[in-house]
C-alpha cells in the first residue's frame, strides 16, 4: 500500500457484503463480520463503508419489509458487536469521530424500495432506524420510479417518487441516483434543491450502456452540489474481454472532466463473494443486463484491491490533491449532509 492510500481518507459508496451477513445465523453476524470483512476492509485501506440493503427477488413483495428490517438489525449488530473496530454512522461529525478513533465508518443504504411501495411515511421509520442513503429502484420498474432497464418507456418519477424527493430531503437522506432510468434521473435533478448521489454508476461516454450516466446527467449531479461514484463493475467499464483497473481509471477521467474533481468519488460494487455464494453452479453463466456477471477487473474483486486503483490514478498522472478528493474526501463531504 503506497503512503498516499494509507494516509487518504478512503470511502466506498457501495459494497453488497452485508447480503452475505444476514445470511448466516444471526448468532455469528458479529464474528463473521470480525473475522472476514474487517481483514478486507484494512487491507484496502477503507475507512468509510456504505452498506447498502438489497432485497432479493426472493423475498417481494411479501417479505421486503421483514428482509429489509433483518439486513439493517444485522447492520447494528455488527457494529455493537465491532464497537472497537467500527461504528453505525448517521452523520458527517459520527464519521468524522469513528475515522479519527481508527474505526472504519459504516453507513446504511437502501438498493430500490421494494420495502416501501407508495408508504412513502416509511422512511421516516427507516430514517430512525439508520438508513441515510436511499436509490428508488433497481434495473426493472419500482411504486416510485423505473430503472435504467425500462428506459424504453421514457417514464419519470410517479406522484408517490415526487413526494418521496422532498421528504427524503425533509429528513435528510440522500437520494441515489444509480439505477434510476433516465427520464427519473431529469425528474429527480429537477426537482433537488440538495446535493444527491450516484453510488455506483460509471461514463456513458466511456462505456454506452444505460447503466452509465450521460455528460448531462454529470452535470447535473455536480450541479447540485452532489458526488458520481464510479462503478468497479467490469461490463459497465469496458466491452473488452480483458478488462483492467486502466478501463475504471479511463471512467474516472471522464467523470473528473465532466462533473469536475470535486464531484467524483468510488462505489466499487464488489460483487464477486455475493455471486459465488448466491448462484448456484447449474445457473452460471451468470448473464445480468446482457452482461457476463462473473467477469471481473483483476486485483478488484474485492476491497483489499484498492490500493491497486490509487497506483493506476497516480501513473495516469493524476494530481494527488485530486486522488485524495476521489478515494473518499468528496464522498465523505456529500455523506455529511446527512441528519
Amino acid at each position: 500500500m503506497n503512503e498516499l492510500h494509507r494516509t487518504a481518507v478512503v470511502a466506498d459508496a457501495h459494497n453488497d457484503l452485508l447480503m452475505l451477513v444476514a445470511r448466516r445465523p444471526k448468532a455469528s453476524w458479529g464474528s463473521y463480520f470480525r473475522e472476514h470483512w474487517i481483514p478486507q476492509l484494512r487491507d484496502g485501506g477503507i475507512d468509510v463503508q456504505v452498506l447498502p440493503v438489497f432485497i432479493d427477488d426472493e423475498f417481494r413483495p411479501e417479505g421486503a419489509l421483514r428482509e429489509t428490517l433483518r439486513m439493517i438489525e444485522a447492520a447494528h449488530q455488527v457494529a455493537e458487536e465491532n464497537a472497537d473496530l467500527v461504528a453505525l454512522c448517521r452523520n458527517g461529525a459520527e464519521i468524522d469521530a469513528a475515522t479519527a478513533q481508527g474505526r472504519i465508518a459504516l453507513v446504511l443504504a437502501l438498493e430500490g424500495c421494494p420495502q416501501i411501495d407508495t408508504d412513502v411515511e416509511l422512511f421516516h421509520t427507516l430514517h430512525r432506524l439508520g438508513v441515510r442513503v436511499i436509490s428508488f429502484t433497481h434495473f426493472g420498474r419500482s411504486a416510485l420510479a423505473d430503472g435504467s432497464g425500462e428506459d424504453a418507456a421514457g417514464s419519470r418519477l410517479t406522484k408517490a417518487g415526487v413526494e418521496s424527493v422532498g421528504l427524503l430531503e425533509q429528513l435528510g437522506v440522500l437520494i441515489d441516483l444509480s439505477h434510476v432510468g433516465r427520464g427519473g434521473v431529469e425528474h429527480i435533478l429537477e426537482l433537488a434543491t440538495k446535493p444527491v448521489i450516484a453510488t455506483h454508476s460509471g461514463a456513458y461516454a466511456v462505456r454506452p450502456h444505460h447503466r452509465n450516466l450521460t455528460d448531462d446527467q454529470l452535470r447535473g449531479i455536480a450541479a447540485t452540489g452532489g458526488v458520481v461514484c464510479a462503478n468497479f463493475f467490469a461490463g459497465f467499464l469496458t466491452e473488452d474481454e480483458k478488462p483492467t483497473v486502466g478501463h475504471l481509471v479511463d471512467h474516472l477521467e471522464h467523470l473528473i472532466a465532466v462533473a469536475g474533481e470535486d464531484h467524483v468519488g468510488l462505489g466499487t460494487d464488489f460483487v464477486a463473494e455475493v455471486f459465488e455464494e448466491k448462484i448456484p453452479a447449474c445457473d452460471l453463466p451468470l448473464i445480468i443486463e446482457g452482461l457476463d456477471a462473473h467477469r471481473y477487473v483483476p486485483g478488484l474483486e474485492g476491497p483489499a484491491g484498492m490500493p491497486l486503483v490509487t497506483e493506476a490514478m497516480l501513473d495516469r498522472g493524476l494530481p494527488e490533491p485530486t486522488v485524495r478528493k476521489v478515494l473518499g474526501q468528496n464522498l465523505v463531504r456529500v455523506l455529511s449532509t446527512t441528519k
